[in-house]
């Protein structure tokens, strides 16, 4: 039997294609490449082009693949441009995802793992991690095309024999401790992408958004989860699926948090260097702690973290940032070579 993972060329899912691999499955992909890479899918992977709401494209795969279970990586992710542009979220993560939804009860596909987000929490009442108990009240459009999904997932599972596990991120940062693949989006806004965007000199500042919450230093306060423990909280998701577990909807993080500006001079502190910090009035939907209440995960799924150190999470996402570099100039140096020989012609 194979996995599909959609969204599988993007930061998480190639993450999820090679733990995948690594533990013996058999992966086919599903990406159309907006924010994804070819190049990031590993080539053992049997790669398709096109978009989790196409249904034609969907029936296909699932009649050249026995596919026993869907890891739905595949949807969009910047909070600030959910609030404004909302109908593409609903649309993409929503919608989209209530596409997959049909197909796969539709070929009897009844494991099904989803990339759910904290971005469906709104502010709790009581301070400290957030339970999945916690209020479920989103601050963003963002939030709500997520949670609009978890509660189409739970009607399904009801109606269908279909089953699922519904993981909410916090903090997702660092690469692959092998350096086979990192986040590599352009323009991504993950704080700690950012961060080493900038001591590097990619960019030439950071921008901080909220220096007045109630934190130690007024700065808002995250959860960060290396994605190496967050894809293999997934593979445990799907061996509890298959062997028979209900329904799960459960926190990914490791139940303790650092502040932006902690994070900005521990990247400082490891690469010697220092960067123009501009500091921002808030923005739109964000909280000013968020950390996960993760027992849940533990006690379900038997997962435990093998990378919660700040230090592993910024030395992976540095050293993956340099790799992008020279990625970056091989690649350009092939296409010098292809003009001067008139190859592109």
């Amino acid at each position: 039997m194979a996995v599909l993972v959609t969204g599988g060329a993007g930061y998480i899912g190639s993450h999820m294609v090679w733990t995948l691999l690594d533990a013996g499955e058999e992966v086919v992909v599903l990406d159309r490449l907006s924010t994804g890479f070819r190049w990031a899918v590993a080539p053992q992977a049997r790669f398709y082009l096109g978009d989790v709401g196409d249904r034609a494209l969907l029936r296909r795969i699932f009649a050249e693949n026995a596919i026993d279970a869907i890891l739905h990586f595949a949807g969009s992710v910047v909070v600030p441009e959910s609030v404004a542009h909302p109908l593409r979220y609903y649309e993409n993560n929503t919608a989209n995802t209530r596409t997959l939804i049909g197909e796969a009860v539709a070929a009897g596909i009844g494991h099904f793992i989803f990339s759910s987000t904290a971005a469906v929490y709104g502010r709790q009442p009581v301070p400290g991690p957030v339970p999945e108990s916690g209020i479920v009240s989103p601050e963003t459009p963002y939030g709500f095309s997520k949670l609009m999904s978890e509660i189409m997932l739970r009607d399904t599972a009801v109606a269908y024999d279909f089953n699922y596990v519904a993981l909410r991120y916090f903090n997702v940062a660092g690469a692959d401790v092998q350096g086979r693949t990192g986040q590599s989006t352009k323009g991504a806004t993950h704080l700690i992408k950012v961060a080493c965007e900038a001591a590097l000199g990619i960019r030439d500042h950071i921008d901080v958004y909220g220096t007045d919450y109630p934190t130690p230093d007024g700065s808002g306060v995250r959860d960060f989860i290396h994605v190496s423990d967050l894809v293999d909280a997934h593979l445990a998701a799907l061996a509890y699926l298959r062997r028979g577990g209900a329904p799960l909807v459960a926190n990914c993080g490791y139940g303790r948090g650092f502040s932006v500006l902690e994070v900005l001079r521990a990247v400082m502190a490891m690469e010697k260097c220092s960067f123009k910090v501009n500091l921002c009035p808030r923005r739109q939907g964000d909280l000013g702690s968020v950390i996960a209440d993760a027992r849940l995960i533990g006690q379900e799924l038997g997962w435990a973290p093998k990378h919660d150190d700040l230090d592993l999470i910024l030395r992976t996402a540095l050293d993956w940032e340099r790799r992008l570099s020279q990625r970056a100039a091989t690649d350009l140096e092939t296409i010098y070579r292809k003009l001067a020989s008139g190859r592109f012609r």
